[in-house]
C-alpha cells in the first residue's frame, strides 16, 4: 500500500419516507478519514425524483434535516452541541442507526489518496446515479 493512501469510511444518506417499508432514495454522502481529520458531507435534493416516487414528501423538512447534518459534519457553530464534538464523534453520531425518515447506509471503507475526489465520485455514483466511465 502506498504511503499517501488513507483509510476512509463513508455512508450514503437516504430519504426513507416509510421506514417500515424500507424504500428510500439516496440524497447524500458522508466521508470520513480519522488519520487526515477529514470529514465531508455532500447532499443533493432531486425534488422531481422524490415527488415522482413519494408525492407527499415533506421537501422543506428533508432540506432542513440535510442542512442540519451539514452543519454537524462541518463542525459549524449552531444550536446543536453535537457540532462542537471532534470529527470522529460527529461522524459516529451522524452515521448512528435511527428510525426516522433520514437514515444512513451501513458504513463502508476504502483507501484513497484524494479524499475530496472520493466524496465527489460517491455522489456521482450513488446520488446523481451517473455511471463511472
Amino acid at each position: 500500500m502506498q504511503e499517501n493512501r488513507h483509510l476512509y469510511e463513508y455512508a450514503i444518506i437516504r430519504y426513507m419516507p416509510k421506514v417500515e417499508r424500507g424504500e428510500f432514495i439516496n440524497v447524500g454522502v458522508i466521508t470520513f478519514c480519522k488519520q487526515k481529520r477529514f470529514i465531508d458531507l455532500q447532499w443533493h435534493l432531486d425534488t422531481a425524483r422524490i415527488q415522482c416516487f413519494f408525492p407527499n414528501a415533506p421537501l422543506e423538512l428533508i432540506k432542513q434535516q440535510l442542512e442540519s447534518f451539514q452543519q454537524i459534519a462541518s463542525g459549524a457553530k449552531s444550536r446543536s452541541p453535537i457540532a462542537s464534538l471532534d470529527a470522529p464523534s460527529r461522524f459516529r453520531w451522524l452515521t448512528a442507526a435511527r428510525s426516522n425518515i433520514m437514515q444512513l447506509s451501513p458504513i463502508h471503507i476504502g483507501y484513497s489518496d484524494d479524499l475530496q475526489l472520493i466524496t465527489n465520485q460517491l455522489m456521482e455514483e450513488y446520488v446523481y446515479l451517473r455511471e463511472e466511465e
